[in-house]
């Protein structure tokens, strides 16, 4: 072709433009003869007078109910359709799609004008009827070019004698779809551009086998403007768009979009609970969930499972095969890992594996935990990668002679503390000693004589209520440029439910200097804390 016809602007790539050779004899070897079916109730496709993709869904899942329904019917149908002369499926390729297969077969031409004569359009069976006849004038090499389908149909069953008739079964449904396809393999652009429309394009190349339309029509939608509605229609598209690889960048575009809309689960804790199971994966998956610790979401996890599958036999299969894999256990505390040990929710041989699993991570060292978390940076599972927690993460030593005690280590990155300022504050997880709850909390706020901001840690009990607990406790921190830990205040109070002790100014240095890329404070980006909590007898 001379490169006047190559393809330029939003046509999907370089290969030539035949838009000119589109139903025209004179660049043709073959005549496309489209039988369009009446089709089981259906008389339009998904996107005919669609005016979102809420309609476009709902449409859809009418029609493969009424489907459903008239099985029977469908498979008198293609009974007979075979028993009319049609080739085996070795001669007359059958790719499967969600609804229906395309049925093809090659004839001998007629003679004379036959080939263009509409008489044929009052042919009918007893199940089926063909409402309209449509002719088309075609290349083989250009669509054998574009589509696999196309390419097995050309050259199975061929006799080099004379031009064959290509005859195509198709229902009504498809076939302002396959229109569009059909031009697309020559042009290689399209001429609708709604959600809608650009669905049943995308379903029909895949039925079809057209990989480069495939692509065009996922970028398309991509480039549309993104709701919770559509996407949660492409991720539940049929299985084999899915697996088109031409399909996996509108499918992450969508999962990102969720992930991102929802990524506060607790602010928009009913839609998501009404999520189906596609929608609540893609949630799941991202590490930029809003939530205050991985107990809240092994919490919701069982939430959403208990309201979507009562059936407990099938909710065990849902959490053991799509669920638990989402839920990162090494990071989930132990008193909730007992619970997931009696949880009847999970088969106890899988809820026993992943609790071992998370036992023996935290029992690593830090470096083998970032190891791990390193290692699954690009994987499906992320279970030893940290999320956005609200609650961070600590880790606790116990003892219980000679005096009951805990050593609680918590770390903060440089960018969390960062986000503090100029009022902001975090907590870490709750840890227990003597059967109470604590938490430690970091701040951003003004030293005692308001004079400038500084870095502040408190330890606070979580009951409220009249218990009274006596605790001796000490804050420290790893300093440069030994790295050890270094005390920075000791004291003992007489805890309350719901009150905190602490120290307003840490360091006894302003902010600016606390959070300075030379801060003695600050080891690769990670300040360590320590406090160790003793009950006074």
């Amino acid at each position: 072709m001379d490169s006047s016809f190559s393809s330029s602007g939003n046509r999907s790539s370089s290969d030539g433009d035949f838009a000119f050779a589109f139903n025209d004899s004179n660049f043709s070897d073959r005549v496309l003869r489209i039988e369009v079916m009446a089709g089981l109730s259906e008389n339009k496709s998904d996107g005919d007078g669609c005016n979102s993709i809420a309609d476009w869904a709902r449409n859809r899942k009418r029609r493969r109910e009424d489907i459903k329904k008239e099985n029977d019917v469908t498979w008198c149908c293609e009974e007979q359709i075979l028993n009319c002369g049609q080739p085996d499926s070795e001669d007359g390729v059958a790719y499967e799609n969600q609804d229906e297969e395309p049925v093809a077969m090659i004839e001998e031409s007629p003679s004379g004008d036959e080939a263009a004569q509409g008489n044929e359009s009052s042919w009918s069976m007893d199940c089926c009827t063909v409402l309209r006849i449509r002719t088309i004038h075609i290349s083989s090499p250009i669509l054998a070019a574009k589509s696999p389908f196309f390419y097995k149909l050309f050259s199975n069953g061929m006799r080099e004698s004379e031009q064959r008739h290509v005859t195509l079964r198709i229902n009504v449904s498809e076939e302002a779809a396959l229109m569009e396809l059909l031009n697309f393999m020559y042009s290689n652009t399209l001429t609708t551009t709604t959600a809608p429309a650009l669905l049943d394009v995308l379903m029909a190349a895949d039925k079809f086998e057209v990989a480069s339309c495939m692509r065009y029509c996922s970028r398309l939608l991509r480039n549309l403007p993104m709701t919770p509605e559509s996407a949660l229609l492409y991720l539940e598209l049929p299985s084999s768009v899915l697996m088109a690889e031409a399909v996996q960048p509108l499918t992450d575009a969508a999962k990102q979009y969720l992930a991102a809309r929802y990524k506060d689960i607790t602010k928009f804790q009913d839609e998501v609970l009404n999520l189906p199971l596609a929608g609540i994966e893609a949630v799941l998956s991202s590490d930029d969930l809003q939530v205050a610790s991985e107990d809240a979401v092994y919490d919701f996890v069982l939430k959403w499972a208990r309201a979507q599958y009562p059936k407990l036999e099938e909710r065990r299969e849902i959490l053991g095969s799509r669920l638990l894999r989402l839920i990162r256990f090494p990071h989930m505390t132990c008193r909730k890992l007992k619970k997931v040990l009696s949880c009847n929710d999970f088969d106890h041989e899988i809820a026993s594996k992943v609790v071992l699993e998370a036992l023996f991570f935290k029992a690593e060292a830090p470096h083998r935990q970032r190891s791990l978390a390193a290692e699954e940076s690009t994987a499906v599972s992320r279970r030893f990668i940290e999320r956005a927690y609200k609650y961070r993460p600590v880790k606790v030593v116990e003892f219980e002679l000679p005096r009951q005690q805990c050593v609680v280590y918590l770390d903060l990155k440089r960018e969390e503390c960062l986000n503090l300022f100029p009022s902001g504050r975090v907590y870490s997880q709750a840890f227990h000693l003597g059967g109470q709850g604590f938490f430690l909390s970091a701040h951003c706020n003004m030293d005692q004589q308001s004079s400038f901001h500084c870095f502040g840690l408190f330890l606070g009990m979580q009951e409220k209520g009249s218990v009274s607990f006596a605790v001796d406790y000490e804050f420290a921190a790893r300093s440069k440029p030994t790295e050890e830990y270094v005390s920075k205040y000791k004291g003992n109070y007489t805890f309350t439910g719901g009150k905190a002790v602490g120290y307003r100014n840490l360091f006894a240095i302003p902010w600016t200097a606390f959070v300075a890329e030379d801060s003695l404070y600050f080891i690769n980006g990670i300040l360590h804390l320590r406090a160790e909590l003793t009950i006074k007898h």
